[in-house]
């Protein structure tokens, strides 16, 4: 199928060519993925200037769209901005509430040159923002418009990639609901590139230690202001990328319990349970996999640390017509 057959939507066979779960070894598009991680910083610093903010940086997430990743509506005088990321075009776009848009191609470009049109097209829309000039959450933070290191870009792979967030998205927003307390969105955050959702337990927690490389302190003392249990995807971590959950404060006990599935385990170095995506992918089922994994983790995490589970959890019935 060519690939215009799906942007246009005109193939009823569609649905069915396109793998939701695909194979996705991190080796092949490591390079990839991580010219695009410093992409998505450049646009995130964009949220991080203009977004009011909301606790937890919520307000600076992206989410999941039909064709890629979307930053919110940005306010600025009087109107908004929004930035979208295409992984069918392979596109990057700012569009203004005026009408007004501008677009960068996604193809084997260096961050420094990206950076630099980024900036030029901004101008070109009359829009000034501030930006912090390098990354952050990484060991090495290159300055964005003196990287020439991370210059590749292979448009099946960022196309792949969609498509597992898409899955990801699915089953994280099923176990999102079955959650009446204070819950995250589904939403990808670009200074460690994973999508995540959290729940609160409602508590408040001791004040986070830090340590994140090239990340002040205090952004994960608000991060983990309260009680979590926090659970999410990384192209990372394994050969495919993994599934991950994690508390904090983490409960006595939590690293030897016993989840699901059997392929699940605690990893000491992360201090998180780990379920490679290779296991989910390849599963008869992979989103009731992947949601035993989230539901088993949280419901360790939640127990042992005496969370009100019945005050916060709710089974929901599937909507009738």
């Amino acid at each position: 199928m060519a690939r215009g057959d799906v942007v246009a939507g005109t193939d009823a066979s569609a649905w069915d060519a396109l793998d939701p779960w695909p194979r996705l070894p991190v080796a092949d598009w490591q390079d990839t993925r991580d010219t695009l991680h410093m992409w998505t910083q450049i646009v995130g610093k964009v949220c991080l200037s203009l977004a009011p903010p909301v606790n937890h940086w919520w307000a600076t997430t992206f989410h999941v769209t039909a064709t890629g990743l979307t930053t919110p509506v940005l306010p600025y005088r009087g109107g908004g901005i929004q930035i979208d990321f295409d992984f069918f075009r392979h596109a990057l776009s700012i569009a203004t509430t005026t009408g007004a848009r501008r677009e960068l191609q996604l193809e084997p470009r260096s961050v420094a040159d990206l950076y630099r049109e980024f900036r030029a097209r901004l101008k070109e829309l009359d829009i000034d923002v501030r930006m912090f000039g390098r990354p952050v959450e990484i060991p090495v933070a290159i300055p964005f418009a003196d990287d020439n290191e991370h210059a590749s870009y292979d448009p099946e792979a960022a196309a792949a990639f969609f498509r597992s967030l898409v899955s990801a998205e699915r089953v994280l927003s099923e176990f999102r609901s079955r959650f009446t307390g204070k819950v995250s969105p589904v939403h990808f955050f670009w200074g460690a590139f994973d999508l995540a959702v959290t729940r609160f337990s409602g508590r408040e927690a001791p004040r986070h230690p830090g340590g994140v490389p090239n990340c002040a302190d205090w952004v994960m003392e608000d991060a983990y202001s309260h009680e979590v249990s926090s659970c999410g995807y990384w192209p990372g971590g394994a050969d495919e990328g993994i599934f991950y959950s994690y508390a904090y404060p983490e409960p006595a006990g939590f690293g030897s319990s016993v989840v699901e599935p059997d392929a699940a385990f605690y990893d000491e170095t992360l201090g998180e349970f780990i379920l490679p995506y290779a296991d989910v992918r390849t599963s008869g089922d992979p989103d009731s996999t992947l949601l035993s994994f989230l539901q088993s983790t949280y419901g360790r995490a939640a127990d042992l640390a005496q969370w009100d589970r019945a005050a916060l959890e709710a089974e929901r019935d599937a909507p009738t017509s």
